[in-house]
C-alpha cells in the first residue's frame, strides 16, 4: 500500500509539476473528510501518512479540560477530563490536545468519490499556486508557445504549464497568427484570479527588444555591451542606445554582428520592424546627435533647464531627422529624454538677424546709443543692461572701437537706466498698494508680482491667497506655470493664516470654507 500511494503521489506530483508533498498532503486532507463522514462531522480528525508503517494512520484529538462539568467542556467529540487524559498520557496537561488512534476506514463508493473530488481540488490550487509563483517571477522574460486559437483578434497561448492571453492592442501591426502557429512574446502582466493565473503576453513592449538582443548578442549577455535606452513605434521602427564597458568591444558593430547577421534576427523575429542602434553618450548634445541619425546635425543648443535642444540641420536633412509622419524625432526625444526642436540653417539664420536686431533696438532705446555702437555691443554677446552695468571696466573697454571713456560712459548709463526703471516700478507698486509681504513668497518674482497688480489682483496677500489656479495663470500669462502657481497659492494661504485652528476665531473658518471652495474650482 505504501508503494502505491508514494508511485501515485509521484506520478500525479511530475505531471501537475507540483511537490510530491503536496499531493501526500492532499490525500491526508481527503482522508479526514472521509472520516469525518464514518466517525462524526464534529470529531477533530486528523490524518497523517506514515512512510515506515506503509499508510494512513487517522487520530482524534481532544483537548484536556478540568472536568466534564467546567465551561470550557463542550462535549466527548473535541474535548477530554483532565483525570482521563491522564490515564491515556500520563504526562497530560491542561491545554494539550490528546490523539487517539481509530482504527483505518473502508472506503465505499459514495466516501471514494469524496476523496477523490478533495484530492482534485487540492492539487489543483497547489498547481495554480505553483504557475503563479513561476511566471511572476518571469514577469520581463520572454516565452515560447503555440497559438492555441484566435478570437476577435486576441490569441490564446499554450507555454505547457500554463496558457497565456495575447490582447489584440499587445500584437505587432500586420501580423497574423493561426491555430497551431509557434509564437514568442513578452510577459507584460501576471494576474492572480478565481480561476487560476492569468498571463498577459505583450509582443509590443520596448523591453521585447532588449530581451531579443539579449538572446542575439553575447556581449550584452555577459555585460559587456549594455542597452541604456529604448524607443519603440511597434511593428515599424526602434531606436537603442548601447555603451561599452570594454573599450576594446565596439557596442554598434557587437549589435550588428558580421553582415547583420545579429541584428537581422531581431528584424525577423519584429517582423521586418526597422531597428537603429546608435552608441549612447553621457553628453546630451551628442546623444541627442546620435539619435537622429541617419540624419547629420550642423548645431545644437542645449537648454539644461527646460531640457529643450535645439538642433540645426541643413535643409536637404529637415525631412530626414523628422521622419515619415515625425517618427525619428519622436523616438529620438524619447530615447534622449529631452525635447528635441529641429529648424534648419537658413531658420536658425532668420532667427539670429532678427534676434540680433531686437537686441539693438532695445540698447538703442534704452542707452540712447546709435545703431553702430547697440550693434556692436549685441555681437560681443551682451544680451541686457545688467551686463553692460556690472561688467568690469577693462573688458567693456576692450571691445574693439571702444576705449575706457566710452565704456565708462555706457556703464553709467546703463546703471542710471536701470535705477530709474527700478524707482519708477517701486512708484507704481506703491501707487497699487502692493503687499509688502508678497516679496516674502518664494517663487513670486517682482515681474509676476507686477503683472498680477497691474490687472487689478493680487496686490495684496489676501488677494493672492484667494485666487484659484486659474485665475492666477491666466493673469500672470507665461510667466507660470500649474505646478509653481498651486505651490504660490498654497504659501499664500499660510502666511495669511488660513491654516489656522478653528477654535481661534470664526473667521479662520470662513476661510477654511473658501480654500476648500477655491481648491474645488482649482
Amino acid at each position: 500500500m505504501s508503494v502505491e500511494i508514494l508511485q501515485y503521489a509521484e506520478q500525479l506530483a511530475r505531471e501537475r509539476g507540483i511537490r510530491r508533498e503536496v499531493v501526500i498532503e492532499a490525500m491526508e486532507v481527503a482522508i479526514e473528510t472521509a472520516s469525518r463522514k464514518k466517525y462524526g462531522a464534529n470529531k477533530n480528525i486528523k490524518a497523517n501518512f506514515d512512510n515506515k508503517a506503509g499508510g494512513f494512520r487517522i487520530s482524534q484529538l481532544r483537548e484536556v479540560v478540568e472536568s466534564e462539568d467546567s465551561d470550557a467542556f463542550q462535549g466527548e467529540d473535541t474535548h477530554i477530563a483532565l483525570e482521563d487524559a491522564l490515564r491515556l498520557n500520563p504526562e497530560a496537561k491542561l491545554g494539550d490536545f490528546i490523539a487517539e488512534e481509530l482504527p483505518p476506514i473502508e472506503f465505499g463508493r459514495i466516501a471514494a468519490q469524496t476523496a477523490k473530488q478533495v484530492i482534485v481540488q487540492k492539487v489543483r490550487e497547489a498547481e495554480r499556486t505553483s504557475i503563479f509563483k513561476e511566471y511572476i517571477d518571469r514577469k520581463g522574460q520572454l516565452v515560447n508557445g503555440l497559438v492555441k486559437r484566435v478570437e476577435r483578434n486576441n490569441i490564446y497561448v499554450d507555454l505547457g504549464r500554463a496558457a497565456a492571453f495575447l490582447p489584440h492592442e499587445h500584437q505587432l501591426p500586420r501580423e497574423h497568427y493561426r491555430q497551431g502557429d509557434r509564437i514568442r512574446a513578452f510577459i507584460h502582466e501576471v494576474r492572480d484570479v478565481t480561476r487560476g493565473p492569468q498571463i498577459i503576453l505583450s509582443r509590443t513592449e520596448p523591453l521585447m527588444v532588449t530581451r531579443l538582443f539579449e538572446m542575439e548578442v553575447p556581449e550584452i549577455y555577459d555585460g559587456i555591451v549594455e542597452i541604456r535606452a529604448v524607443a519603440r513605434d511597434p511593428g515599424y521602427r526602434s531606436k537603442i542606445a548601447v555603451r561599452s564597458n570594454d573599450p576594446h568591444v565596439d557596442p554598434v558593430g557587437a549589435c550588428v554582428g558580421i553582415r547583420g547577421s545579429r541584428v537581422q534576427g531581431v528584424v525577423t523575429e519584429l517582423q521586418g520592424e526597422r531597428i537603429d542602434i546608435i552608441e549612447w553618450s553621457s553628453d546630451p548634445a551628442g546623444f541627442v546627435c546620435n539619435a537622429l541619425a541617419p540624419a547629420e546635425v550642423a548645431k545644437v543648443v542645449v537648454d539644461e533647464e527646460d531640457r529643450n535642444i535645439r538642433v540645426v540641420v541643413a535643409n536637404d536633412q529637415l525631412s530626414l531627422a523628422i521622419g515619415r509622419r515625425g517618427q525619428n524625432v519622436r523616438l529620438a526625444s524619447e530615447l534622449t529624454g529631452w525635447r528635441i526642436d529641429i529648424i534648419t540653417e537658413a531658420e536658425e539664420s532668420a532667427s539670429r538677424v532678427e534676434e540680433f536686431q531686437a537686441l539693438t533696438k532695445e540698447f538703442m532705446a534704452q542707452l540712447d546709443l546709435d545703431e553702430d555702437v547697440a550693434g556692436a555691443l549685441v555681437h560681443e554677446g551682451f544680451t541686457s543692461l545688467e551686463e553692460v552695468a556690472y561688467i568690469p571696466l577693462e573688458e567693456l573697454a576692450s571691445i574693439d572701437g571702444f576705449d575706457e571713456e566710452i565704456a565708462q560712459e555706457l556703464r553709467n548709463r546703463a546703471r542710471d537706466h536701470l535705477l530709474q526703471s527700478a524707482l519708477e516700478t517701486e512708484e507704481r507698486r506703491t501707487e497699487l498698494k502692493v503687499d509688502p509681504r508678497l516679496g516674502q513668497l518664494s517663487g513670486l518674482t517682482e515681474a509676476i508680482s507686477n503683472a498680477l497688480a497691474e490687472k487689478g489682483i493680487g496686490s495684496g496677500l489676501e488677494d493672492l491667497a484667494d485666487l484659484a489656479t486659474d485665475e492666477l495663470l491666466e493673469a500672470a500669462g507665461e510667466l507660470l506655470n500649474t505646478t509653481t502657481a498651486e505651490a504660490l497659492i498654497l504659501e499664500a494661504r499660510k502666511q495669511a493664516g488660513w491654516f489656522e485652528d478653528e477654535g481661534e476665531s470664526g473667521k479662520n473658518s470662513a476661510k477654511k470654507g473658501q480654500t476648500q471652495s477655491r481648491a474645488a474650482e482649482s
